[in-house]
């Protein structure tokens, strides 16, 4: 269900399920959590996570489960939530391609990861209006700040589906492609990434982050700034990138 290939410094997460549309149970999801672990202990400078077939991801394969004892809190609470945490957290650039599907706990793996580019065939939104169900995974904090709470509820009610081209219009995410280019314009991204400053790009991600989860204001921010690049100037990369600039060569990161 969950493959991992490793090249040229870029770990590859494929969701291999395709009959199912990637839709993720828990020993899938404990297999995702394992692929980052492997990843991250491996190295790699930066890291795509894709689907197979017609979808990105579903959401959850509820097709056995019973509503009348599902372990909900368990679910969400006890697998989702840390894995989430654990892909954002992953210590390089991390991709994601999202294309046919991409709902429930598979917007949450959209949430969790850096960039995501997108196929102009997705389908995103909050379908669980059908199922007496509400979003999860992340999806209503990133809606309601993207979008605002009036287009929040209004996708929350109808269950409507944005398209790709509608998603990144409206700022979810980064980049729109058409199918057939999207998986390669990841890949051609994520690998320009590994070729790059890692601890700087590490850097800008953690900060990222705090920003975000601590509402930093501005001169806040700027502290923390300035903290990071005076890290940075001991690092080798900092160095050969100023010598590469003043000798008007094109630099060589290491990653360290």
């Amino acid at each position: 269900m969950i493959d991992l290939s490793i090249a040229n410094d870029v770990a590859t997460i494929r969701l291999n399920a395709p009959a199912k549309l990637n839709a993720l149970d828990e020993q899938a999801l404990h297999g995702l959590d394992a692929a980052y672990r492997e990843a991250e202990t491996a190295g790699v400078r930066a890291l795509v996570l894709r689907g197979e077939g017609r979808a990105f991801c579903a959401g959850r394969d509820i097709s056995d489960v019973d509503p009348q004892d599902d372990d909900v809190m368990g679910y969400l609470g006890g697998i989702v939530t840390p894995l989430l945490q654990r892909m954002s957290r992953f210590p390089a650039p991390t991709f994601a391609v999202a294309h046919g599907a991409c709902l429930g706990v598979g917007l949450g793996l959209l949430i969790a990861t850096d960039v995501v580019y997108v196929a102009e065939s997705a389908k995103i939104g909050s379908p669980f209006a059908a199922l007496g169900a509400t979003l999860d995974s992340g999806g209503h904090s990133l809606f309601l700040e993207r979008l605002g709470a009036h287009k929040t509820l209004d996708l929350v009610y109808t269950g409507r589906l944005m398209s790709g081209t509608e998603a990144v219009e409206s700022g979810l995410f980064s980049r729109v492609f058409p199918d057939d280019e999207v998986v390669q314009a990841t890949t051609d991204a994520a690998e320009a990434a590994a070729r790059g400053a890692t601890a700087a790009f590490r850097a800008s991600k953690e900060l990222i982050a705090r920003i975000r989860d601590e509402r930093l204001a501005l001169w806040d921010a700027v502290d923390i700034e300035n903290a990071a690049q005076a890290m940075l100037c001991d690092t080798d990369d900092y160095h050969e990138g100023f010598a590469a600039f003043q000798q008007k060569r094109r630099p060589e990161f290491h990653g360290h």
